[in-house]
């Protein structure tokens, strides 16, 4: 299938210089929106960075700023359902998905982009938080990449003890009363970090990173996105458990959490990475959920280990780095 020129944000981005983006129809006839930010010069390969919930390609400006410094391309992605891609219900506001396995159609979509702008090789791969769960179905399926890596990845959705039951009942009960499309109880529909001041934000330490979130959605409000469907929280919930299931794949793999975690389940990082063949867990002192934008002290060295990484293939030598 054919791409087109999309719309791309460098007024909000900052990232490097060049950055462009395209439209892309998936299998499925969804359109979603794929962004390259190219390296110059001599290139190591290509970063497929797979965003999580709610995010959009221009939140990983600074990700590519420091990615491409190193040498290498970077591509990010507009999943359906969020950013400027089809969003898949009347009120827009709602994240939704019709199966969570939908999203590989959108992998599909973006590896085509991907050949078409004939990205420099070795491919990796990076998925955060919803993009994690995302990232580990498509490495176990065997997507090109050489190396593979994760940052808060929703292995698991982290329930309160009270919240727990409070959600099953919901996600059974909500179809019955035709209401899987609608939010969850007490959730908002508005964006979280427009409604959450940096205080008690369960995102990052560093304010710096936490004003530009706000500053690009208050600048482009289109790529906002609140809370998501019932439906979706049960398709997450059930590709968790089956995730949980099947083996990681023999492909280096780095993986990072910040210990004081709250929107993914921890237990769920935490068991899977002592069996992941050439993997390693990397957890990060009083780290939020977000390890790439957290301060610069921090993500500065976590920049350098996924450089190793990627360049040696070594998971264990790279956390050291």
């Amino acid at each position: 299938m054919s791409i087109s020129p999309a719309p791309f944000f460098d007024d909000v981005a900052g990232g490097p210089a060049g950055g462009a983006a395209w439209w892309v129809q998936t299998s499925d006839d969804v359109r979603i929106r794929v962004g390259v930010w190219r390296a110059e010069g001599a290139v190591k390969g290509s970063v497929l960075m797979f965003p999580g919930r709610t995010e959009y390609i221009e939140k990983y400006g600074e990700t590519a700023t420091q990615l491409v410094s190193r040498g290498y391309t970077v591509l990010s992605v507009d999943w359906r359902g969020q950013g400027l891609a089809d969003r898949l219900l009347d009120d827009p506001r709602v994240g939704h998905v019709g199966h969570f396995t939908d999203y590989q159609k959108d992998i599909a979509a973006v590896l085509r982009v991907a050949r078409e702008q004939e990205l420099p090789k070795p491919w990796h791969v990076i998925g955060h938080s919803m993009g994690g769960a995302i990232t580990l179905r498509a490495v176990m399926e065997g997507m090109p990449v050489q190396t593979c890596a994760f940052t808060g990845p929703m292995w698991g959705i982290y329930f309160s003890p009270l919240m727990k039951p409070l959600s099953k009942l919901t996600m059974v009960l909500a179809p019955l009363f035709g209401a899987a499309h609608k939010n969850p109880p007490s959730t908002s529909l508005g964006s979280y970090v427009l409604e959450q001041e940096f205080d008690g934000n369960t995102l990052t330490r560093d304010p710096a990173m936490y004003q530009m979130m706000r500053d690009q959605l208050t600048a482009h409000p289109e790529l906002a996105l609140g809370a998501p469907s019932i439906h979706w929280l049960k398709e997450s919930v059930t590709e968790c458990a089956n995730l949980a299931e099947r083996a990681s794949p023999d492909l280096p793999c780095l993986t990072y959490l910040g210990t004081h975690e709250q929107i993914v389940d921890r237990d769920a990082i935490r068991a899977r990475m002592p069996n992941w063949p050439r993997g390693h867990l990397v957890e990060v002192p009083d780290g939020e959920h977000e390890v790439l934008m957290e301060a610069p002290d921090v993500r500065g060295p976590v920049f350098d280990q996924l450089d190793h990484l990627f360049t040696t293939g070594d998971a264990r030598a790279a956390a050291k780095a």
